[in-house]
């Protein structure tokens, strides 16, 4: 058979056959597209574990509420004979707690936040907050919180150590002031510790500070993040300083703060007919949790109980009604808001505000 070449065919080439058809590659194509079986069949399971995690802090506080059920109980019972309008400002002033913290938060980021997540962020903060230890869980609850506002991690983290830095600064300027505003009559001498527990607190600073030095001296990747770190955190600080309505926010909300939480336990014990006078019972409170609140326990629950009895009795308080007061405040401050807490930080979770 001859070859014949294209070259000499009299006219271009004819097909006599129907081409195969092109595949359809529009959105609406099977080969393109997830079925909307399948892409639910995807979402289910991070459905799922997104509710399973909104539930663990329901799981833990039931737990923790399991286990200190005398305290709750106690606590109950002394309040049952209490003055109801007392208690009616204390739990004003419990409320009062959560608007500090939040004008505190806002006033720590230069960026606008909305202002009624950011109060149902540290509401639900103050749940976390009782659960983990140190504040880890109030912290970790508002860093997902400014990250869902699209702040980077580096500058939500900043943010969250200038607000861990300023509060004890703010506490130290009230202690300050209550001592020039009542010279001589505030017993500080049974309140300062004794020289053994300043030596062990400054053994711990310093066994603190040379632990961190020898890690980044052997660990060198963390020497970069670590000046990422504070180089962010001194330049918002500074932005900070240059708007007087963060000024105003951030060291306002630090002072405020700790007095409504004062006014708490104030109000506790004149519900109990306490023998102090207001300002000593303020001043007890911000000695005892200045003092304890150092040691890493969720909520501050245990050593800064013991430190307020301690400071009541010191001032003239009967052991049995410092005790009563001290319950007294927990159950106002702690246990009352903690399950609608739990269920606000469920609800920002599934919201995905969290």
């Amino acid at each position: 058979m001859s070859q014949i070449r294209i070259d000499e065919l009299p006219g271009p080439l004819t097909l006599t056959h129907s081409p195969s058809p092109c595949p359809d590659l529009s959105p609406s194509s099977p080969s393109s597209a997830s079925s909307p079986s399948s892409a639910s069949s995807l979402t289910s399971p991070a459905r799922h574990l997104r509710l399973a995690f909104s539930l663990v802090p329901l799981l833990l506080i039931g737990g923790w509420a399991a286990v200190d059920w005398r305290a709750v109980h106690d606590g109950t019972a002394r309040l049952a004979s209490a003055d109801p309008w007392w208690l009616l400002a204390g739990t004003v002033f419990t409320c009062l707690c959560w608007v500090g913290a939040s004008v505190t938060r806002q006033g720590a980021i230069p960026e606008r936040l909305p202002p009624g997540q950011l109060l149902a962020s540290q509401f639900a903060a103050g749940a976390a907050n009782h659960v983990l230890p140190a504040g880890i869980g109030a912290h970790a609850v508002t860093l997902r919180f400014l990250q869902g506002r699209g702040i980077s991690l580096a500058r939500a983290t900043a943010s969250l150590a200038l607000y861990s830095l300023v509060k004890p600064i703010a506490k130290i300027v009230l202690i300050l002031a209550f001592l020039v505003a009542f010279p001589g009559t505030l017993p500080i001498g049974q309140l300062v510790p004794d020289q053994q527990t300043l030596l062990l607190v400054a053994a711990g600073l310093l066994v603190g500070i040379a632990a961190t030095a020898l890690v980044l001296t052997v660990v060198r990747r963390l020497r970069r993040p670590l000046f990422e770190f504070v180089r962010t955190a001194l330049t918002d600080a500074r932005i900070l300083h240059t708007r007087p309505s963060r000024v105003l926010a951030l060291w306002g909300g630090a002072t405020v703060f700790p007095l409504f939480q004062a006014g708490v336990l104030a109000s506790v014990g004149a519900s109990l007919g306490l023998p102090l006078p207001w300002p000593h019972v303020v001043f007890a409170y911000l000695a005892a949790s200045a003092v304890a609140g150092a040691v890493p326990a969720p909520g501050g629950i245990g050593p800064v109980d013991a430190a307020l009895v301690i400071a009541l009795v010191v001032f003239g308080a009967p052991m049995s009604l410092a005790t009563a007061t001290v319950i007294g405040y927990r159950v106002l401050s702690v246990w009352l808001p903690l399950l609608p807490g739990a269920f606000v930080l469920s609800a920002l979770v599934r919201r995905k505000v969290l």
